[in-house]
């Protein structure tokens, strides 16, 4: 083999489908194949071209377009084309043109289905386009987690123990007692007219031991008394199929420790938070629990301290993007329920009912390692500032002091309940969000994008619910609003270049890298947010916002879920990239270095970010901005 043989074989081996192959395939590779040579500008294959080669690009740049003549993609050295024309009748689909004076190696038809038949990765390269890649790569994060695939159903251990609505605490205990068990089903029971039908029953409430404690022993009810008197009643439920991250969610969100498990809406079976555990060995729900047992915060202090292993350890279990903040941002949110709890215990009650309100990617469940406090107060519409405002101004500044020291640091924006501007009465709100909406000034979008990202945490939680209504029936008729949300969405892009390489930062601290939350999760968050509000979805999830934009049809067939599985690909990049920086013992930051990714991972983020990309150009024609 001569001298030149062995060079294409190397260039070969450097680029996917390529790298995949053996030495000495490359180098069989290299001495079977043609090349050609074509002027900028020449076309290399038009639309029904017969086509037998599958071509790779040694030098220049080439055009793909569609049919219909339409720009469809941009290839650069190492990349390759024409594997869509082999596979369907040997017609060319997609045209190719020279950009530049380019180089192309054409591999006859008959060895690329060699390649395809004996190595299983060059067949996937080739039979899989490019977003259909980044979706398969997203489905097989998702499926390697344990969390992602288990239902409900499979954690009941055993059969169900329940006790009548007419029993009394004694029963109930005794029978705790005698199966071992720290939850009772309390159910009303239907018979049958046939004998030959079951009993229906039908669940009345739960009794557990922390029932037991403090509704019965602590507050010295008589235990003869109905088990209807001190049982939670109405519990929260849960259907056998429900996938075990959402039952862990639902533990998380509610703070509860049993759950009742249902098929059919009959009662099956209770699983508790070990029972979670067992699953979610890295235990945020520990943590959770652990949150609101503190006394001081001092104590909350030393429990922050865990946050990171168990978001380290959630990404070493290939937990998801949706997993890993949802639970991050319930562990936020605890911290700040237990503050407000120790707050009031220590200021007194409130004079007047009020909603503490978490802002932006807490409220969306979207937190990972690096974030800031961003919070407000809801309060009364009786709400005297002369009379009030020493209390919520000091409850506000213990809460955000304590969120400091438990690893939440102080905004550098004062976007926080700490300063006046942002405590106001639940009708200031609405007015203030009114005018956001009606006068989208530059100011008012800003604002926009972080409080219109909102949940309540504590006290009034409706109250936060009824602004977030409030927010999407307004903006969802407000054509003018909704186009200037769009244009403010626009204007951090995705970091690509002219043939999709990356722009990356050129000097300082971060040379050669991107910021993947400032150039790519951030952008596609304002983007999905103006969708969501279009269809009038108070989802706050950027995940359940497309959910309610798929379901509304807003977008052409198939965009919501390539711009579900870029958000989630992107977001898992970027915790990929924490988790690592807290191993490597470095404080976790956004920047990611393109460099030191695979082939395979660069090659998804490229397409993660042309989808962006593309869902921004179809934003500019959907919400056309006009100056008035």
């Amino acid at each position: 083999m001569e001298a030149e043989h062995y060079e294409i074989a190397e260039f070969l081996g450097r680029y996917p489908p390529f790298d995949a192959l053996p030495q000495a395939r490359l180098e069989q590779l290299a001495t079977r194949l043609e090349v050609g040579y074509y002027r900028s500008g020449n076309d290399i294959y038009k639309f029904g071209d017969e086509i037998h080669d599958f071509c790779v690009i040694r030098s220049g740049a080439v055009e793909i377009y569609r049919r219909n003549g339409k720009l469809y993609n941009r290839l650069s050295q190492g990349d390759v084309f024409g594997q869509l024309g082999l596979l369907m009748a040997n017609r060319v689909r997609l045209p190719a043109r020279a950009m530049e004076d380019s180089l192309i190696y054409f591999i006859p038809e008959a060895l690329f289905y060699e390649l395809c038949d004996e190595y299983e990765a060059f067949a996937y390269f080739v039979e899989i386009d490019e977003q259909r890649r980044l979706k398969k790569t997203v489905e097989e994060q998702q499926q390697e987690s344990p969390l992602s695939g288990a239902r409900v159903g499979s954690l009941i251990a055993r059969n169900p123990v329940w006790i009548s609505v007419d029993a009394s605490i004694r029963q109930a205990a005794t029978l705790m007692t005698e199966e071992g068990v720290s939850s009772l089903l309390v159910v009303s029971e239907q018979y049958p007219i046939d004998d030959s039908e079951e009993v229906h029953r039908s669940l009345a409430g739960i009794l557990t031991d922390r029932d037991l404690r403090t509704r019965v022993v602590s507050q010295g009810v008589d235990i003869e008394s109905s088990v209807v008197e001190v049982m939670t009643k109405s519990p929260i439920t849960i259907d056998k199929d429900t996938y075990v991250f959402e039952a862990m969610l639902t533990m998380l969100r509610c703070n509860i420790h049993h759950l009742p498990v249902t098929s059919q809406t009959r009662p099956i079976g209770v699983i508790a938070i070990s029972d979670i555990v067992r699953f979610e060995s890295k235990s945020s729900l520990y943590i959770v629990s652990l949150i609101h047992r503190q006394q001081t915060v001092e104590e909350l202090a030393l429990v922050a301290k865990d946050v990171t292993s168990c978001f380290v350890r959630m990404v070493q279990d290939n937990a998801s993007a949706s997993m890993i903040g949802s639970a991050m941002s319930v562990i936020g949110r605890s911290f700040m329920q237990r503050l407000l709890e120790l707050g009031e215990e220590r200021l007194g009650p409130p004079p007047v009912p009020y909603c503490f309100l978490s802002l932006g990617s807490m409220a969306r469940d979207e937190q990972l390692l690096i974030t800031d406090q961003d919070n407000a107060m809801a309060l009364s519409d009786d709400y005297n500032p002369a009379q009030h405002n020493a209390y919520f101004a000091e409850l506000a500044q213990f809460v955000s002091d304590g969120l400091d020291k438990c690893g939440y640091p102080y905004c550098t924006g004062q976007i926080m309940a700490t300063n006046p501007k942002w405590r106001k009465t639940v009708t200031q709100w609405r007015d203030c969000f009114a005018q956001w909406i009606d006068v989208p000034d530059p100011e008012s979008l800003l604002n926009s994008s972080i409080f219109f990202d909102l949940e309540g945490v504590w006290g009034k939680t409706e109250w936060a619910d009824e602004l977030s209504q409030f927010i999407v029936d307004r903006a969802k008729n407000n054509p003018i609003f909704l186009a200037s949300m769009a244009r403010n969405a626009l204007l951090r892009t995705p970091p690509l270049g002219f043939f999709k390489g990356f722009v990356m930062e050129r000097d300082g601290e971060h040379r050669r890298t991107i910021n993947l939350k400032r150039r790519g999760t951030a952008p596609l968050v304002d983007l999905i947010r103006v969708h969501a509000f279009a269809v009038g979805s108070a989802a706050r999830s950027s995940f359940e916002r497309l959910e309610a934009v798929m379901k509304a049809n807003l977008l052409p067939e198939g965009r919501a879920r390539e711009l579900r599985d870029a958000m989630e690909y992107l977001t898992m990049v970027r915790i990929s990239h924490q988790a690592e920086d807290v191993d490597e013992g470095h404080a976790p930051d956004n920047n990611i270095e393109p460099d030191k990714l695979t082939d395979a991972e660069r090659r998804n983020l490229k397409e993660a970010f042309q989808v962006l990309s593309n869902g921004q150009r179809f934003l500019k024609f959907k919400y056309p901005y006009k100056r008035s």
